[in-house]
């Protein structure tokens, strides 16, 4: 167990990296301490060879509140600079997820909103405990979004949707986030994160360098023309023809086995 500002983590023999928020007292809203850390746990897991998925969840009954109200960030005392550069703040974390090239897994524990909630939108999957609810939240504030949230939302909602989600800053509860695309999986609230872990495993079985360009492909499809896209799929899948993870897969298939994948 390795400790970071506001964070725990923890990694299993499987690949499994568990990063959970730790502010549970303020229902893991977030200040700057949590999201530089944030930001560098996720780079060191994109780098680290032992792992092969992410879970990012929040400890006790939240997931992430959004900003932390009772200390807000003192942005008029930043220098102009600082207040106009997207990567500070909570654009750390999303570029933080969108660079590891493992996949991550929000498990949605608990209330996610504002920031939380664009956490939760940059994660590749998200599964969601049946008593979750997010919400963009940032009307009721009188703010606009942050943290990727108006790129994220209509990208996995639909244009409209996402405007009534953003305008009225109402709740989704885990019902809806399933039926409009938001959640992967609804997982019900009793072994939620047994369900978690045992999803996350099954992941990490997987060739780990088919799923690193699986990732950029999709990352990629959303500002790339088709000819463009089926060029790339292919260099892609030409590359993962050459690994010897490919031939231990087609040795398993023969020989009726489950394939043991190295990341070569």
């Amino acid at each position: 167990m390795t400790d970071h500002a506001h964070l725990k983590i923890e990694t299993l023999p499987n690949g499994v990296r568990t990063i959970t928020l730790d502010r549970a007292d303020k229902l893991n809203a977030v200040n700057g301490a949590l999201a530089a850390s944030l930001a560098a746990a996720l780079e060191e897991a994109g780098r680290a060879d032992a792992v092969r998925v992410v879970v990012i969840t929040g400890a006790g009954r939240a997931f992430c509140a959004g900003l932390d109200l009772s200390a807000p960030p003192e942005l008029p005392t930043a220098t102009r600079a600082e207040r106009l550069d997207p990567y500070a703040w909570v654009g750390q974390w999303v570029l933080a997820v969108t660079r590891c090239e493992k996949p991550v897994i929000a498990a949605v524990n608990g209330p996610a909103a504002g920031a939380g909630f664009g956490l939760a939108l940059a994660c590749d999957i998200r599964l969601v405990a049946a008593s979750a609810k997010m919400t963009a939240g940032y009307v009721r504030r009188g703010l606009s979004p942050d943290a990727g949230v108006s790129w994220f939302l209509p990208r996995h909602v639909g244009l409209a949707r996402a405007a009534d989600i953003l305008l009225t800053g109402r709740d989704i509860d885990s019902a809806e986030s399933e039926r409009i695309g938001l959640a992967a999986r609804v997982v019900d609230d009793g072994g939620f994160m047994s369900s978690v872990a045992a999803y996350a495993a099954q992941l990490a079985a997987g060739a780990p360098l088919a799923h690193a360009l699986t990732k950029r492909l999709l990352v990629e499809s959303f500002d790339t023309g088709l000819d463009a896209q089926l060029r790339t799929e292919l260099v892609h899948i030409k590359t993962c023809f050459t690994t010897a993870d490919v031939g231990e897969a087609m040795n398993a298939f023969r020989e009726k086995r489950m394939p043991s994948f190295r990341g070569r």
